[in-house]
């Protein structure tokens, strides 16, 4: 089974808001270092918005967290519900 797009943002946003705050990280820091408006982090983390790669590349980068991290959840995720 394949997840919806939906689906996919809403894990995507739980994922990057788990890693920044495990850091310790505020939004705002990461909105800033990743070039971006706090809403919009905002609105990712939130799952409301299908971001571009390149934008979580930007985020993974601040975060220093490989994209490989950040998405390996969603694909186990998918293998799982098959």
């Amino acid at each position: 089974m394949t997840l919806s797009k939906e689906q996919v943002a809403l894990n995507l946003g739980r994922r990057l808001r788990e890693i920044r705050l495990q850091k310790g990280l505020s939004m705002e820091n990461v909105a800033a270092y990743s070039d971006m408006e706090y809403i919009q982090l905002s609105r990712i983390e939130l799952g409301k918005i299908n971001t571009s790669v390149y934008q979580v590349y930007k985020i993974s980068v601040t975060l220093s967290e490989p994209l490989h991290t950040i998405f390996q959840p969603i694909a186990e995720e998918k293998n799982g519900d098959q």
